[in-house]
């Protein structure tokens, strides 16, 4: 099934089931008033999803609506938790590579994670308002997983049976403002703004055998104003599966059900593919000319990233977003 949030309805939205062709929508409030109430009281709440989410794919709600798109909040308007990991190690290996640094040995055995924004998130259409183009603006393209409630030092084994629902991510970041934050051995802060989830969160089920090993095997497109960028394949080069970043997140610490983990940027060794952000382009065009050629985004720039089935199919419905100054 594949479940949104209406703006309408309070800061958490209002809670809709939505077709597979990503064309009508039911309200959920006999189940639940918005996500987070459902993925509170999942086994009672997801059955019942489920059922409605079946009658209106076979066109048997009469109450259905068309779904347009600017009027849907994120998924999770705001959440308890967001934890965003670096699994694809192609892209950590050209942005050390391309200041001179080798990637330490344990990169490869315990993943790299921190603690992201999650007290609002950004609607799939909602513009990315930025104080100044000077921070160096960048999107990033990523999966996501949302848990029920995972038990503390659950096992990688345990924690695939915790991921409920699959998404995507635009995880907006602040390139010339990281370096500083870093230098301080503290994490990255003023660096990570909000992001925007994808129009849709779905159930592993609904993604069928591109759902394999806690793996999302799909190519994940992103376009800049308008132009391919990329679309780099999220079932290659993951060095860590989602239930082994679930796992590592819940190493000393529960997570709270709704927890949103991220994959981090999507890279692959095959850079034909091309990326899912600028700073990975910029890295490869300093590693092959020894200076970046590609700028930020600017006031005005436009970002797609959207992920098809084998049909041709949105399965998340697109992130677009248009970056603009943000005024008080």
């Amino acid at each position: 099934m594949k479940l949104a949030s209406l703006k309408a309805g309070g800061r958490d939205g209002t809670l809709i089931v939505v077709n597979r062709d990503l064309t009508q929508y039911v309200i959920a409030a006999d189940v639940a008033d918005t996500l987070q109430q459902a993925i509170d009281d999942w086994a009672h709440a997801a059955p019942r999803l489920n059922a409605l989410s079946e009658a209106l794919n076979l066109g048997q709600c009469e109450d259905s609506m068309t779904l347009d798109y600017t009027a849907l909040a994120s998924p999770f308007p705001r959440a308890f938790e967001f934890v965003d990991g670096s699994a694809y190690l192609p892209h950590v290996e050209r942005v050390r590579r391309a200041r001179g640094a080798e990637v330490p040995e344990s990169f490869y055995e315990d993943p790299l994670m921190y603690q992201a924004t999650s007290a609002g998130f950004l609607g799939p259409r909602d513009a990315v308002h930025v104080v100044s183009e000077d921070y160096g603006i960048d999107f990033e393209a990523e999966v996501v997983v949302v848990t029920d409630d995972v038990p503390m030092a659950v096992t990688a084994e345990d924690a695939a049976e915790h991921i409920q629902l699959v998404g995507l991510i635009n995880d907006v970041s602040l390139r010339n403002l990281i370096p500083g934050e870093l230098a301080k051995g503290f994490g990255f802060l003023q660096s990570k703004p909000r992001s925007a989830l994808s129009p849709v969160l779905v159930t592993p089920d609904e993604l069928g055998t591109a759902w394999k090993g806690s793996v999302l095997h799909l190519p994940l497109r992103s376009w800049l104003n308008g132009e391919r960028f990329g679309a780099p394949e999220a079932g290659v080069d993951m060095q860590f599966n989602f239930a082994q970043l679930v796992a590592h997140a819940a190493k000393t610490r529960p997570l709270a059900a709704g927890a949103i983990v991220g994959s981090g940027t999507i890279a692959n060794e095959d850079e034909s593919l091309g990326a899912s952000c600028l700073a990975e382009r910029r890295m490869l065009e300093i590693i092959a000319g020894g200076k970046p050629e590609t700028p930020f985004m600017r006031f005005g720039d436009s970002i797609r990233i959207d992920m098809l089935d084998d049909e041709g199919r949105s399965i998340f419905g697109a992130i677009e977003q248009v970056i603009e100054p943000y005024g008080r």
